[in-house]
């Protein structure tokens, strides 16, 4: 295949196309070249993966590795202050997403239980719940406020909270930690110090779970004596990040796409059995969880590219989940779209394990605040809406909104 754009200088980031579109840059690479060559900032010379077809193949085959210990980790864009790696990183035990089999299937299977279709369906109620009464707390406030912080961060916090049994009163710690592990230009001290204090807490945590046991599941893996502390850290670590985090910045940048599309917000508030569709849509169209890495650990063939063994290989699931190759008119947000096959949420065997707890949050969340906030609408214009361009999970820094008083 010919190559009609030049070969991308490190990952294009810059949201040109506006807030909710892929970078204009990957768009016409995924165009030309859904495989293509990828020059990165350390002069490595690695792979960019934007074609639906070949992004599904690279998730799906485990010869493209997701461990980090097997070879320098490549950074595909500028990292001020962070010097290039020049050997492999460390393994984090329990960090089952940057595990290969069998590593990855012996951890995952421990957590497969917790998050079943009908263990979520049992928590539905309860999330709603959660939902409508920080519904209740930010009805109290005048407006305009800050969907994030006021309805956002809290909904999949609290539910994360309760279910790994980690005190809702802690969450200022982790998630300004978290929030500093997730900076993209964070230099490696503070990425190192932040990633310190939350599993420095999360160690004491599950040691006082393993000495006294509750109702969560947190304890029901501390009960495992196959799993060591650092294990059980990685792994709260790990669910404790992606529980929040994912689902927060969803529920408000999917919220500032509504709000954008006032002909498909229409069609929601016409039409309540339209949620679950427009949940997957959503998911579809932002995909928040964006970038993702593999280390290709032989040679191996891919949408007629010769990907050469210890090539550094990125993944845009956005770029894939529009790829119109795929998904018709892929770039227009259509709440009814009955299309399958969305990438949101990975594919293969790291699909992520939350993802119907993920799903409940959002339609119970969507649901109930344009329910109680008929006249919701943004507080500010557009393009005054702080992204997370910043961030390794995109979404809105803030979000300020406002609506009528009754």
């Amino acid at each position: 295949m010919s190559r009609t754009v030049p070969v991308p200088q490190s990952l294009p980031m810059d949201r040109d196309a506006g807030p909710f579109d892929p970078p204009s840059a990957i768009t016409r690479l995924r165009e030309a070249h859904p495989v293509s060559l990828l020059l990165f900032p350390d002069g490595h010379q690695g792979w960019l993966v934007t074609g639906y077809d070949a992004v599904r193949g690279v998730m799906a085959d485990t010869r493209f590795s997701s461990r980090q210990d097997i070879g320098i980790v490549h950074v595909p864009y500028e990292t001020p202050g962070m010097p290039f790696a020049t050997e492999p990183s460390p393994r984090i035990p329990g960090l089952f997403i940057a595990m290969d089999p069998p590593d990855h299937t012996r951890l995952r299977r421990k957590l497969t239980g917790a998050f079943t279709v009908k263990r979520m369906k049992e928590l539905e109620e309860h999330i709603i719940d959660i939902a409508e009464r920080q519904l209740d707390e930010m009805a109290r406030l005048t407006p305009p406020v800050d969907l994030v912080a006021a309805f956002a961060l809290p909904v999949p916090s609290l539910v994360i909270c309760e279910m790994l049994g980690v005190p809702y009163a802690d969450r200022a710690t982790f998630q300004t930690n978290s929030a500093q592990f997730l900076v993209k230009d964070q230099s490696l001290e503070e990425k190192m110090a932040a990633y310190g204090a939350m599993t420095a807490y999360l160690a004491g945590l599950v040691t006082r779970k393993r000495a006294e046991p509750g109702d969560d599941i947190l304890s029901d893996l501390a009960r495992d004596d196959d799993l060591g502390i650092e294990e059980l850290v990685g792994i709260a670590f790990l669910l404790l990040l992606a529980g929040h985090e994912t689902t927060a910045n969803m529920l408000a940048l999917g919220t500032f796409a509504l709000l954008e599309h006032p002909d498909q917000l229409e069609r929601l508030r016409v039409d309540r059995d339209l949620f679950p569709a427009a949940v997957e849509e959503l998911l579809r169209y932002l995909s928040v969880a964006d970038i993702f890495y593999r280390y290709a650990t032989e040679d191996i063939e891919l949408g007629g590219e010769l990907i050469t063994e210890g090539s550094t290989v990125v993944v845009s699931l956005l770029a894939a989940n529009r790829d119109p190759r795929h998904f018709d008119d892929p770039d227009t947000l259509d709440l009814g779209r009955e299309a399958r096959g969305r990438l949101a949420f990975g594919h293969g065997i790291h699909t992520c394990l939350g993802q119907q707890l993920a799903r409940i949050e959002m339609r119970a969340g969507f649901e109930a605040l344009l329910r109680r906030f008929p006249t919701l609408e943004l507080a500010v214009p557009a393009d005054q809406v702080e992204l997370r361009t910043d961030m390794n999970i995109y979404g809105v820094h803030e979000l300020p909104v406002t609506w009528t008083r009754s």
